[in-house]
């Protein structure tokens, strides 16, 4: 049977975000008749995922190490966003590693490697003669076209399921007989994740010297009665009474959503050599498992079906007990959105003297009689998204960096239709009209200062903490001509933010040079206060209106409001609210927290 792991740190993630992901994809990953590289014991390997992006590869994750083992089954769980309409290039290299130092580049650690697409593959750009299936075809044309490899051997993984391919060395040479085995699984509408406690007590003790070094592995039975490694806990060393650590498993992993699918569990001593003994094993079904509520534990006989059929008194090779199961449900954006949950959108609109004056066709703010400026098009293409998730169409419009009536005080946030008790208009067309109307009323000055916009955003958004309900979510859209210029203090107000129900979204309107603004964007690092703080969560997205100026208003809607679903439900998420009402599972009611 296959090793214990031996645990290694992940790889930094995939950093580059596509556009619509249509779902999750699940990879398990195992080979067998690895080439064995050490002299005295077999091959400890390890497979590394490596995506493409932008022409380069990047490593994605990798499994644990299996000690010693030709013929591996991993336990790690690759988990990939599939997006349809994209080209997404795997490759799966497996090395021999030694001790638990980093894997390293050298030729004979490499055990093989493998290059597929995790979607469709557009096989009509190659020439006819190349469109091949057969394997020694493959081999010998990657090594005539080496670049032409992952589109002659790019199997459909998703399509496929289960996906069987050899595994290659350098120059399309085959390694051995060696294969790898890929295992794709979408992960389904129902969310829910487990999480469960193992212990165990009186296992047989398998060693001479010393006592059991006990793991758990929990298998689930498919259709076709294959079994699919689901987890492999860690080895608790020389104790016939361990206690696992807990750990997580998607529904869609443990029972395919199927709360009477049949699960195989095994208990084996661990060996260094990977020839482990077995010590015992039961089933189960995940509807048995949630017996274990709190205060209440479900236990199994550990049975060795060899000492049960042999001898007459023989009870069990020891217990197995599920101390605790917590079932938690993932809920999506549009659960908080069915459930009820109310978007309310906040414009706030540079009026600092750097737009130009207002009358000058040259102006930022110059109101063209038959096309609308910069600031209309990224108001309207923002705003006719968000007011769709408002039931009232009321949306706040706030101005800054101008003097204003009747003293003409400069003002860092005042509503544009000067109405300080209510700073709402009525759905977009109303936002705009209040913008022609405050123009000629205002003097553009400056400096150009938003955190007092958004510390004011941050408290109101605040309130919501009362209710406890998932009722209100806020986004901020702040058009601006320019860098701000309290850099500092917006950064202070964004971390605070981040702790509200609250996302950002700024436009630089104009030809002014963005770059320091990209600091507040956290998709190149974590945001800190000047103090050192960082956000709790990534709430800003900073885009330059003139990348979007030859294309449609829905191509910037869609670029600025990509991450809020995201952030709505990190947010709740975080704070442990459900929607008010939420979806109904399809497969089973799952009474659980979310996380």
């Amino acid at each position: 049977m296959d090793e214990a792991q031996d645990p290694t740190l992940p790889a930094a993630a995939l950093t580059s975000v596509p556009a619509a992901c249509v779902s999750k994809v699940e990879l398990r990953v195992s080979c067998k008749a690895l080439l064995d590289r050490d002299t005295l014991n077999k091959s400890d390997p390890c497979v590394i995922l490596m995506v493409q992006s932008q022409g380069q590869w990047t490593e994605l994750d990798r499994t644990e190490v299996i000690k010693s083992n030709l013929h591996p089954v991993f336990a790690k769980v690759f988990t990939l966003d599939y997006y349809f309409e994209e080209v997404q290039k795997l490759r799966f290299e497996v090395y021999d590693i030694h001790g638990t130092h980093s894997i390293g580049t050298r030729d004979d650690d490499f055990l093989g490697g493998m290059e597929c697409t995790l979607g469709q593959v557009g096989q009509h750009n190659l020439p006819v003669t190349y469109r091949c299936r057969s394997l020694v075809a493959m081999a010998v044309l990657v090594v005539s076209y080496p670049s032409l490899f992952w589109l002659t051997c790019a199997p459909q993984i998703v399509a496929q399921k289960k996906m069987v391919k050899p595994l290659f060395l350098k120059y399309g040479k085959y390694a051995g007989k060696s294969t790898i085995t890929v295992h794709a699984e979408e992960i389904s509408g129902n969310n829910g994740y487990v999480e469960l406690s193992f212990c165990a007590k009186k296992l047989d003790d398998k060693d001479l010297f010393s006592k059991s070094d006990p793991f758990l592995e929990i298998y689930r039975i498919n259709d076709d009665d294959t079994e699919q490694l689901v987890h492999r806990t860690e080895v608790i060393k020389n104790n016939l009474n361990p206690v696992w650590e807990s750990f997580k498993v998607s529904l869609s992993s443990l029972c395919s959503c199927d709360e009477d699918r049949k699960l195989k569990c095994l208990v084996w001593d661990y060996d260094s050599r990977g020839k482990h003994d077995f010590i015992g094993e039961f089933y189960t079904t995940f509807r048995e498992m949630q017996k274990a509520t709190v205060g209440n534990k479900v236990t199994w006989d550990c049975v060795n079906p060899k000492y049960k059929s042999k001898k007459r008194h023989y009870k069990n090779s020891g217990l197995v007990i599920l101390s605790e199961l917590k079932l938690h449900r993932v809920y999506s954006f549009l659960d908080y959105i069915m459930g009820g949950c109310q978007i309310h959108f906040t414009v706030a609109i540079d009026f600092t003297a750097s737009n130009g004056d207002p009358r000058n066709s040259c102006s930022l703010h110059y109101i063209n009689p038959y096309q609308p400026n910069e600031y209309l098009k990224a108001l309207i293409a923002v705003g006719e998204i968000c007011q769709d998730y408002d039931s009232d169409k009321r949306f706040s419009a706030l101005g800054f960096g101008a003097r204003i009536p009747p003293n003409y005080e400069v003002s860092h946030d005042f509503a544009i239709n000067f109405n300080p008790d209510d700073d709402e208009c009525e759905e977009i067309q109303g936002v705009v009209e209040a913008y022609q109307n405050c123009l000629p009323k205002i003097q553009l000055y400056g400096p150009t200062n938003v955190a007092p916009i958004i510390s004011r955003l941050a408290k109101l958004a605040a309130r919501e903490e009362i209710t406890v309900e998932a009722s209100r979510y806020h986004i901020l859209l702040i058009l601006t001509d320019g860098v701000i210029t309290d850099m500092a203090d917006t950064r202070e107000a964004i971390v605070r933010a981040s702790y509200q129900p609250l996302s950002i979204i700024i436009v630089g309107v104009g030809n002014a040079d963005f770059t320091d603004m990209q600091i507040l964007d956290g998709d190149d690092g974590v945001l800190r206060s000047p103090k050192g703080e960082p956000v709790l969560r990534d709430i800003v997205q900073f885009v330059p209106f003139r990348d979007f100026k030859t294309a449609s208003p829905a191509a910037l809607a869609k670029c600025v409001l990509a991450e809020v679903p995201k952030q709505v439900v990190e947010y709740y998420s975080h704070k442990g609210i459900p929607p008010k009402c939420p979806i109904a599972d399809s497969s089973f009611s799952i009474a659980g927290t979310p996380e």
